[in-house]
């Protein structure tokens, strides 16, 4: 429901408490991102600005390389307004085009390397997109439609030429406030994404000496999300609004290790974390919280005891609590965790850097202090709106006669005497799943677009408090039953995989409150009582052990002893998974593992076993036996001594 916003009959308009805002910042932020980094270019040009592995870029080679990379998009065609995608794995490069494309006059719209084709040809298509850069390699395998830009493998840092032209719109030192600097997407209802335009001076306002956690210029902040995640957003900008460095990690799909390490090697002091990772990071203790000073997460609620132990562990650190819709640029509220905070529900805190806070009811009214209502936000930090959807725009951004313009968020908060807001739930169907934003109608509609399905219904089962899987029910068509994994494969031939569903269900029929819509609480018995048929029964202890021969007709699937190395990985994935693995073929996505899982997996066999596996080989090789193989290669590999066929060291004699 829109509530339209006019002066209410009775003027309740004027009634309630004066909503929340945030401090204003001491000095305006100057124009847009590019003058931010040109500043500090100017002011410390040999400060280091970007780390990439042994790749390091100070202030003045970064504008340098991002000015001379400009040029050549111009040269291209580009021009102001240009809604250009960017093909490329975490780098310095990223950085730099990102920055080229704005001197550029462009907008940026990210893409992930790891979606399938088909779901980044729908996003540049939503989007406009009139030209691909990025990683020659990833644009030749992608093979985009429309013309694409190879990135130099080198930045090149000659000085720009003082008659290249100035794109047009821009100012001296980059874009107009108001022009947009990225689209970023998010999950749809319909099916079809919605992207977000975010425009530089909502950036700019965020990361501009702020005050919701400490950063300075001899900070280093990890940039390790993926480019679509608004959270890269945070990562790269804050630095290099402040003066402080970038540390990219250099490994595209990074265990905890490998987070562990690069902290250790570069001396990182600020990281982001979704609030699923810092779960996973708290419960083992690890040491990358040693070199932090500040640690922000979100994404999700903060578990108060995973909060305490840390801060426990780590007395020194800064731990902030950040919430905040893609509509609202990243944060718009955040709150200093405190040992006192632990002892009840972590709050989601104030409004920040130009962000308003408003708990209305479903008049569009002021609750008053304590009461449930839906938050919405406003101030300067709000998005442009969604790109080429202006009815939807509308009725999600709309204009209050006394606050201006602001964003319905959907979530249900309430708010203490002292203005801390604290997080209640959601009033639509929209989940959170391992740090994304997943409308679960955008899930039902690309299965019920498969042949053999007539109806289906998502949602998030919860097998363990630090556990969220996207669990899916499905009705099937006339004519064979579908079969749950290789309903699966399609979605992930499609979909990025945070919208796979982690489980898939046959059910006869879905079930249907009074109001004749889906009864989503009931879905969780619906779980319970057909597990059989669920993907994630394979391989579980009780669970079937049919699999189709040639001609489609169940056989019995082989089930042999386990050998002692797979008995170590298959112990290590009970305890992770929730469930006792007995089998060598039992598949950990099939059992409903999924990336994060992955992550705690890793890390054990790595603590128990003494091997490294990488998620690319982890997921390369999804079985207890896959894995057990690996780890028996590892181990040979890293003792030869212990190989059967290494040959005796004769000393040279």
């Amino acid at each position: 429901m829109t509530v339209p916003l006019s002066p209410h009959p009775d003027d309740t308009w004027k009634e309630g408490p004066v909503p929340t805002e945030s401090t204003l910042p001491s000095e305006p932020a100057p124009t847009g991102l590019p003058a931010l980094v040109a500043r500090h270019a100017e002011r410390t040009p040999d400060a280091l600005a970007v780390a990439d592995g042994d790749t390091t870029l100070t202030y003045a080679q970064l504008v340098r390389a991002a000015r001379a990379l400009a040029g050549h998009l111009r040269r291209r065609g580009v021009r102001r307004g240009d809604a250009v995608a960017l093909l490329t794995p975490r780098s310095a490069r990223t950085v730099i085009a990102q920055l080229a494309l704005w001197w550029a006059g462009a907008v940026c719209v990210p893409l992930d390397p790891v979606h399938p084709r088909p779901r980044s040809e729908a996003l540049a298509a939503e989007a406009g997109v009139t030209l691909t850069v990025g990683d020659a390699k990833l644009l030749e395998s992608a093979a985009p439609p429309g013309p694409t830009l190879a990135l130099p493998d080198e930045p090149q840092v000659e000085e720009p030429r003082l008659d290249a032209p100035q794109a047009e719109g821009t100012q001296a030192d980059g874009p107009l406030p108001d022009a947009a600097a990225f689209i970023m997407f998010t999950s749809g209802s319909t099916g079809r994404p919605k992207g977000v335009a975010i425009a530089h001076r909502a950036i700019a306002e965020l990361v501009s000496d702020p005050a919701y956690l400490t950063l300075t210029p001899r900070d280093r902040v990890l940039f390790h999300s993926p480019l679509t995640f608004d959270a890269s957003t945070f990562e790269v900008w804050s630095a290099l609004a402040n003066g402080a460095a970038v540390v990219v990690c250099t490994v595209e799909r990074p265990s905890l290790e490998d987070l562990a390490q690069q902290a250790e090697r570069h001396g990182v002091t600020v990281a982001f974390f979704t609030t699923a990772l810092f779960h996973q990071l708290a419960v083992r203790r690890s040491r990358i919280f040693a070199p932090l000073r500040t640690v922000v997460v979100g994404g999700e609620a903060l578990a108060a005891h995973h909060a305490r132990e840390v801060l426990r562990a780590f007395p020194w650190l800064e731990l902030v609590n950040g919430y905040g819709p893609t509509e609202t640029t990243t944060f718009a509220t955040a709150h200093r965790v405190t040992a006192a905070d632990c002892a009840g529900q972590i709050p989601i805190g104030r409004p920040i850097a130009g962000a308003t806070a408003h708990v209305l009811d479903e008049a569009g009214r002021p609750v008053p202090d304590g009461e449930r209502g839906e938050l919405w936000v406003g101030g300067s930090r709000l998005s442009l709106g969604y790109t080429g959807r202006p009815k939807l725009t509308a009725e999600r951004f709309t204009t209050h006669p006394r606050w201006g313009r602001l964003y319905r968020t959907g979530d249900v908060v309430s708010r203490r005497p002292d203005g801390v807001l604290d997080y209640h739930g959601r009033t639509d169907d929209q989940v959170k799943v391992r740090g994304f934003r997943i409308e679960p109608g955008e899930v039902e509609y690309a299965l019920r677009e498969q042949p053999e399905v007539a109806d289906a219904a998502v949602t998030v089962h919860r097998p363990a408090p630090d556990d969220a899987r996207l669990v899916a029910f499905v009705v099937a068509a006339p004519g064979p039953v579908p079969r749950p994994d290789a309903l699966r494969d399609r979605l992930a031939a499609a979909l990025p995989a945070h919208l796979v569903p982690d489980e898939l269900t046959v059910v006869a029929d879905l079930p249907l409150n009074p109001s004749g819509k889906v009864d989503r609480r009931a879905l969780a018995d619906l779980l319970s009582a057909n597990g059989a048929e669920s993907s994630g029964s394979s391989g579980v202890s009780g669970g079937s052990d049919e699999s189709d021969g040639a001609d489609g007709s169940p056989t019995a699937a082989p089930d042999g002893p386990l050998t002692p190395l797979e008995q170590a990985v298959a112990d290590v994935w009970s305890r992770s998974l929730g469930c006792e693995v007995t089998r060598p073929d039992a598949d950990f996505l099939a059992l409903g593992g999924h990336s994060l899982l992955a992550l705690a997996v890793t890390d054990d066999l790595r603590e128990e076993l003494g091997v490294e596996l990488s998620l690319a080989d982890f997921f390369g090789s999804p079985t207890v036996a896959g894995q057990a193989a690996l780890v028996e290669r590892a181990l040979l590999a890293a003792h030869g001594d212990l190989h059967p066929h290494a040959p005796e060291d004769t000393d040279g004699h």
